[in-house]
This record gives structure tokens, sequence and C-alpha cells, in this order.
């Protein structure tokens, strides 16, 4: 039975909630409210600040975490919660974000200068600019009420009086009336700024409340409108040209005011329209139109374009006064696997995308981004670089590859600057849903589609043909090793007696070995030491030997009798790590038979008991009816080859 839903009380609820926040008063009664909560007329900078900050900062220590360990060594990794969710692989970028607004908070010389996110397209520039602007519409602040600048109610406070007050209120007051509200003091209020009206606004990006926007505008008809508004020529009939009621201040950077604005694509413009967002951080002040004076603002202005567009603004010698307020933050295509995996799955979520997506398809997908983001190193190939940068512990023979991931960092640091963006990846994505009739995707259907899209790109010849070695040759490689483990695996849970077999000797031996005591053969009744020789062999599987093999040998006994103390059965897969050890130490010998079965075109009784087994486990690691089809009939024509 459907739950019947009040829509009109959701409504209602809502608007009693919005109604709560709205405040109107004198100024008299606003002065009281800022001797009471002091950071009430906080800055634009500050308040993006906290805005930032409110969610918190979650302090990751790399101490316990290998990953971690390979990636920041022993620094302590700080999350800001505020991005964690919507930002991945961007810690860089995100850190000097924070240190800008901390600095500029403070009222330091970031304060007065342009914030400006630089790198390719796809990067998140954009969307980092916007997760700012829609935080905003969550706070609401002071204006003084009919002002088109949204301003401080204090800059009524004449200069004379501003010591006393600031004294009284513990505040700063910075700024001064705009020409509107300058008229309105002298001819409505007859000088008596305390008659005027105070009320709260909430921050807008539609209602473009507290929040510009600066598009690109074409050089040859560039309207400096668009930046600090105009006059109103249906008003000049009834008022002079020098009276503020003819003014219309609807510019970007008078919408603005006590927020954000943002310069879409900035060096577009020619560098004179860039002198208003420069004087408006530098100066806290913007032109009025006409002869109207100065306007004082306080705004964040944060701008963003890709590189090619700002090395050839920075080439350019006259344009050295503006590089010097402006601070460049590099935002860089990520690096890290797991972090690019995180990106995928965050935008099939928000949106329709319905399909079953195969195991390893996105890891697939994200390599191919990241190796085309990657520059190649004489230390390492690309494949394992891709690996170090994951935090992942990279073999070589049997031990670790001793290659410093920053060492690698420092010899490109141009590295993710260009390369495959995030949506070439999710075009992929929906055309190889598309070829597959919406069904499924996997890393076959996916190479596919990738290898037609870089085939029809627009690229050089010479990194075609690279990005299609990495699909075809490098990536193909890596997926059959992926493949065959996944196999192979499968197999080993038809194997389910000798596992237990291998647990319960492992149980027999590490017993005796913690109890110092001795193992009775089942067979021949007569007591042996225990098999040192057989309980390395398992061990050696999950990386534990020397000193760690007595400790894990105890772990296991404790935490498997505590089980049988509460009456519960235990079996392999009782203790992960363990089941882990015994599972790999299968693998090997299975591995020949997942080969042979696989292949096989006709199977006995057994082989295709042990095949049906193996499907089931197959579809119960996530896979699908159709992508186990697939997966496997690839793995036929491409594993094993005689």
């Amino acid at each position: 039975m459907a739950v019947k839903v009040d829509f009109s009380k959701i409504i209602s609820e809502d608007r009693e909630s919005q109604v709560k926040e709205e405040w109107e008063g004198s100024f008299i009664e606003y002065l009281e409210k800022v001797k009471h909560d002091p950071l009430i007329p906080k800055l634009a900078h500050q308040r993006i600040h906290d805005i930032i900050m409110k969610p918190g900062i979650t302090e990751v220590s790399s101490v316990d975490n290998p990953k971690l360990k390979r990636i920041y060594r022993d620094d302590s990794v700080r999350i800001y919660n505020f991005f964690a969710d919507d930002f991945f692989g961007m810690e860089p970028a995100v850190n000097k974000i924070v240190r800008y607004f901390s600095a500029a908070a403070m009222k330091g010389e970031e304060s007065r200068q342009v914030l400006y996110l630089m790198g390719p397209v796809g990067s998140g520039k954009s969307s980092l600019v916007e997760k700012l602007k829609r935080a905003l519409e969550n706070s609401t602040f002071y204006c003084i009420k009919g002002c088109p600048m949204y301003e401080e109610p204090l800059h009524l406070i004449p200069n004379h009086l501003r010591p006393k007050l600031e004294e009284l209120l513990k505040v700063k007051i910075e700024g001064d009336l705009c020409p509107v509200c300058r008229w309105r003091l002298k001819s409505e209020f007859n000088g008596n700024y305390e008659q005027f009206t105070v009320e709260t606004r909430r921050f807008s990006v539609r209602g473009r409340v507290g929040v510009g926007v600066v598009p690109p505008v074409d050089p040859n008809n560039q309207d400096t409108s668009v930046l600090i508004g105009g006059e109103d020529i249906s008003k000049l009939d009834r008022y002079s040209e020098g009276d503020p009621r003819v003014l219309d201040l609807s510019g970007a950077l008078n919408r603005g005011n006590r927020g954000v604005v943002e310069f879409i694509e900035v060096f577009k413009n020619e560098v004179e329209y860039l002198h208003a967002m420069i004087t408006a951080t530098q100066e806290k002040v913007i032109p009025a139109p006409g002869r109207h004076g100065m306007i004082y603002v306080d705004e964040v202005i944060i701008a963003h374009s890709n590189e090619a567009e700002w090395r050839k603004f920075k080439s350019d010698h006259t344009n050295e006064a503006i590089l010097d307020r402006i601070v460049v933050i590099p935002v860089k295509y990520n690096l890290e696997l797991s972090e690019e995996v995180k990106i995928y799955k965050k935008i099939i979520n928000t949106s329709d995308f319905r399909a079953h997506i195969a195991p390893f398809t996105l890891e697939f997908a994200s390599m191919f981004a990241i190796l085309t983001r990657l520059d190649k190193s004489n230390k390492v190939d690309l494949m394992t670089k891709l690996k170090i940068y994951n935090g992942d512990e990279v073999l070589e023979k049997g031990k670790t590859k001793k290659v410093e991931l920053h060492e690698l960092k420092e010899d490109a640091h141009r590295e993710g600057m260009s390369g495959i963006s995030t949506r070439f990846i999710m075009k992929a994505l929906d055309y190889a849903l598309a070829d597959n009739d919406g069904i499924c995707i996997n890393p076959i259907n996916v190479a596919e589609a990738l290898i037609r899209m870089v085939k029809s790109e627009d690229i050089p010849d010479e990194i075609r043909k690279e990005y299609l070695a990495y699909l075809q040759d490098t990536l193909h490689k890596e997926y059959l090793g992926y493949l065959e483990k996944e196999i192979t695996k499968a197999f080993v849970y038809s194997y389910n007696e000798q596992a237990e077999s291998l647990f319960q000797n492992y149980l027999d031996h590490a017993e005796a070995f913690v109890n110092k005591t001795k193992v009775k053969d089942p067979n021949t009744k007569e007591e042996l030491e225990p098999d040192l020789h057989f309980l390395k062999s398992i061990e050696e599987q999950i990386g534990i030997s020397g000193t760690a093999a007595d400790g894990f040998r105890q772990d296991v006994i404790a935490f498997l009798w505590s089980i049988t103390r509460r009456g519960d059965k235990i079996d392999y897969k009782s203790y992960e790590p363990l089941k882990e050890a015994i599972e790999k130490k299968l693998l090997t010998s299975v591995r020949d038979l997942s080969r042979i079965i696989t292949k096989s075109r006709t199977r006995d009784e057994e082989q295709q008991k042990k095949y049906n087994m193996m499907v089931e486990r197959l579809l119960e690691l996530g896979y699908c009816e159709v992508c186990v089809d697939t997966i496997l009939k690839y793995a036929a024509n491409n594993l094993w080859r005689d």
C-alpha cells in the first residue's frame, strides 16, 4: 500500500525554515547584533574560508597504512571534508586553494590577489569554482536594504566615528558607501544613517546575489557593462547624467560583491578588459559607470583557463602588472588509479547509467587515462610508474622495486597537464554500452570503444600510435594477467576439500608450534615435530616470514580458539589472512587445470562440474551472465596460447 505524502506540509515547513533565517531591522539593532557576534561583518575571503573549514579536517596517518606510506612517506595526510566527496586525486590543488583562503582570511596579500586555476580541459577547474559558489548559497549575510551592491551596513558609519565603534564592536570597518546609498543618505534620510533598514539576503547563483560570472567576451565588442553595469538611459529624461539614480549596477563585479566572481576562460578577453578585475582585487574598488567615481567592493575573484592561454598571456612582458597580482594554482589531471576509478563511479552514480559494469572495467579505462597523462621515465616503464603512483607495492624478481614516488615526480613537473580527460573516458563507456544494447560493459568492449575513438580523434599521428599501443599491447597484457588470476581464483572455490585439508593441516602444525608440542600422524600414529617448511610455504603466500611468522601463528590459533569457544564452526574461510594464504597456495596447482578446462570445447563430467562451479563463483564475484560468457570466450581465445 502506497504511503500518502503530504506535499503541502513539506512546502510549508520549508517556507517556515526560510522565514526563520530572514531578518529585517534598524541599523541600531544591527549594531547590537554585531556587538554580540563580531564575525557577522566578515569579509568575503574569510566567509569562504569558514565555509571550507566548517565540515572539518580528517587527519590520516600514513604510519600504519603501507599504501599511504609509499605515497606520502611519513607525512600525515590532511583531507578537507568540504572537498572530499566531490574531488579525487586533487589534494595538491585543494591544499593550495585552502592555503590561499587561509592567508586571505587573515587579510594577507592573497586577499588582494586573483585566485587563478590553470589546467587542462576536464581537470576540475570549473567544478572547484562551482563547489564554492553552491556552498555560498547555504548561507545568508546582512546588507543595507535596497542597496544594489548588497553592501555591508557598517559602511554607513562616518570615518570620524569608526575608530570608536571599531573598539566597541571589536571589528575593523572597511569600505565606503556606493553612490546610490550615498545619495539616499543625503536626500532620503538627511544624513541620519541610523534610520537605514538592514536586512538579510541569501546568496544565490541564479538570482546573482553575491555571485557574479563573467564569460569570455568577443574581443571586438567588449562592453564593460558586463563587469561594472551601466547607466539606464530611460531615466536620463528625468535625472541628470551625474545623478546616481540613473545607475544600473548589474555588472558581475557589482552582483558578486560580498561573495565571489568567476572569470571563465579569463585570458580570452583583451588585456584592457582585465584591468577592472585587477583593480577590484588589488584596490578593492571598481569604476562606477559614467561620472560617479569609484565603488568599494569586497569579493573573491576566481579565474580559470587552460595552460596554453596562460603561457601565451605570460609570455607578453606588458602583462607584468597583472601577473604580479595573480596566485596561480595548477589543477592537473589525477594520476592515482584508485582515485580515478572513484571519479567515474561518482559520475555514473549521479547519472541514469543503469547497466551492469563488469569487474576491472573502470580500472581498465582509468589505467588508459592515466597512462596518457604520465611522462616517460628512464627509471621505470609507464605501467610500473602508474602502480607506484597508486601506492602499490611493485615486485621485481620477488623483491620490492626500490623506486621512490617523489623521485619520479621530481623528474616530471608538467605531468598531469596533458592526456586524456575524464569526459573522453565517459564517452567511451557510453559507446561501449550502446554497442552492447545497454546491458553490460566490460574491459573488452570498452577497449574496443576506446580504440575506435582514438583512431578517429584529431590528434598527431605519433600520439595516436602511442595511445593505441597502450590499449592494444600494455593494457591488453595487463588485462590478460588479471583475467587469468580471476579465472584461476574462481576454480579454487571448486577445490573446497583441498582447501579444508590444507587448513586443518596448517592448524595442527601451527598449534603444535605455538604450544611446543608434537603432531600425531593420523595414519602411523607417530608423533612428529611441527613441519616448519610446510607452515612457511603457506605464510609466504601473504608475505609473512621470519619472526613475524611466530606472531601470525599465535594470532591464528587465538582467533580460531575464540570462535570455537563460542560454539561456532570453523573452516578455512574463518580467518581472512589464512584464507588468502591457502587460496594463493592452491593457485599454482589449479592454474594448469583451469587452463585446460577453460580452453576445452568438450569436457568430461568432472571437468564440466568444476567449470560450472567456476562460472557460479564468477557470478558471485560481480560478473553477470552476459559478461561471464564474453570474458570466458575471450580467455579461451587469448589466454594460455600454445
